[in-house]
């Protein structure tokens, strides 16, 4: 038994975990999933637990100390090692789903072990990992590429709390979750119209990708209501009761949620490498693109459910002071703006997360303008194609798209280069 203490009074010891890691005393608990349509359990999720009568009873309190004795990894492998083996053959008569939680500090350093641990698991267990909606706007290039890798090893990607913030709708056409999970909040906010246009953009996406989307905290008959009118497929709660200690009979859907393949990392494409290779090329000066972009951003500024900008500047001294206001004025109103060309600073403005582009990225030629979100798509594309005329107009070569697809592809190439660190 672990010596965890009833209640935390300093950063826990190394010792201390080696004891809490070594000792067999995490394990999970099971919480069903269930189809709002047939009643049909079709998987559960994988909740950590400690020992019982201590602090670190709460998955809360095991993350936090994790974090502060450097064992966050250390414990990412004991809570996956624990909720196999709980779910694994020995407990069930069949092949089952599984959803997992690995906290984005690990997904964004340290995915190596993680995989170790998923590639091990049981023989027929189907596993989506969730990934909680605040790490997107954190280290997005990072996410994505980790994205991929889990997609890599068979699993699927459930995006947690969806609603708590916007950002998450702005990221999820980069995402691409398999499922989406709706922030219970919504749950008890049906009424209020910003909730209504939250539940709409996620029904959006689930109808195009065919996404599950789980509504959390079902607990009465009024809260299964609610979900449906939320366009959940999925529910989880207490209605259906209380996470046990080993998972529940289930009918095995393996098609509900199959994994994406990954797409190409598209490390050194650009929007313009993209966009001219499926669309007519135009060109235009400098200053008959101007209105352009700045038409973009201000239907961005009025989208229903706010969605990013991406724009390349190609170098820092042509984010003008007029330009750096109007993008406060974007940072303001809009979950992520971000600003990339040669020599750009952290933050061109109030607001804007900037990154400075090599010299040698091909993006470094492009002035492009990406607006995608849950309901808004489009881009300006160009790329320098000649020196400046006597009055300092320089020409472009230029596709103007509204097509979802293009511009989310687009989008990627951008967000591949924006990683953190």
């Amino acid at each position: 038994m672990t010596s965890a203490p009833s209640r935390r009074t300093a950063t826990p010891t190394r010792s201390a975990f080696d004891d809490l890691l070594g000792g067999g005393a995490l394990h999970s608990v099971y919480q069903p999933l269930v189809d709002l349509r047939s009643g049909a359990t079709l998987g559960h999720e994988a909740l950590l637990r400690g020992p019982a009568g201590t602090a670190w009873a709460s998955p809360l309190t095991l993350l936090e100390d994790a974090r502060a004795a450097g064992r966050l990894v250390d414990l990412e492998r004991a809570s996956l090692t624990a909720a196999f083996s709980g779910a694994g053959p020995g407990h069930r008569s069949g092949p089952a789903t599984l959803f997992v939680n690995v906290e984005p500090q690990t997904l964004t350093a340290h995915l190596d072990p993680v995989l170790e641990v998923l590639e091990a698991r049981p023989r027929g267990l189907q596993v989506v990992v969730e990934i909680t909606e605040r790490a997107l706007a954190a280290d997005p290039a990072r996410i994505l590429a980790a994205a991929d890798r889990l997609r890599s090893a068979g699993c699927a990607i459930a995006l947690d709390d969806v609603g708590a913030r916007p950002a998450s709708l702005a990221f999820v056409p980069l995402l691409r979750p398999e499922v989406v999970k709706l922030d219970l909040g919504l749950l008890r906010t049906l009424e209020d119209p910003q909730t209504v246009v939250v539940a709409g953009a996620v029904r959006d996406y689930a109808e195009q990708s065919g996404a599950e989307v789980v509504a959390e905290g079902v607990e009465d008959a009024d809260d299964l209501t609610r979900a449906v009118v939320l366009g959940a497929t999925l529910g989880q709660g207490w209605y259906w009761g209380r996470p046990g200690p080993v998972p529940g009979a289930a009918r095995h859907a393996p098609e509900r949620f199959a994994a994406h393949a990954p797409l190409p990392s598209q490390h050194r494409t650009t929007p313009f490498d993209l966009a001219s290779a499926v669309r007519t090329v135009q060109r235009a000066p400098k200053r008959l693109l101007v209105p352009l972009s700045t038409t973009l951003e201000l239907a961005a500024q009025h989208s229903l459910v706010p969605p990013m900008v991406l724009s390349c500047f190609q170098h820092e001294r042509y984010v003008t002071p007029a330009t750096a206001r109007r993008y406060a004025g974007l940072a303001q109103r809009l979950p992520f703006v971000a600003a990339l060309g040669e020599d750009m600073p952290a933050e061109p403005a109030p607001g804007v997360r900037g990154w400075a582009l090599d010299v040698r990225d091909p993006l470094v030629d492009e002035w492009t303008v990406l607006v995608l979100g849950a309901h808004a798509a489009s881009a300006l594309v160009a790329r320098a194609a000649g020196d400046a005329d006597s009055d300092g107009d320089r020409p472009f070569d230029m596709v103007v798209t509204h097509d979802r697809a293009l511009v989310t592809a687009a989008a990627r190439a951008v967000v591949r280069r924006l990683s953190v660190g």
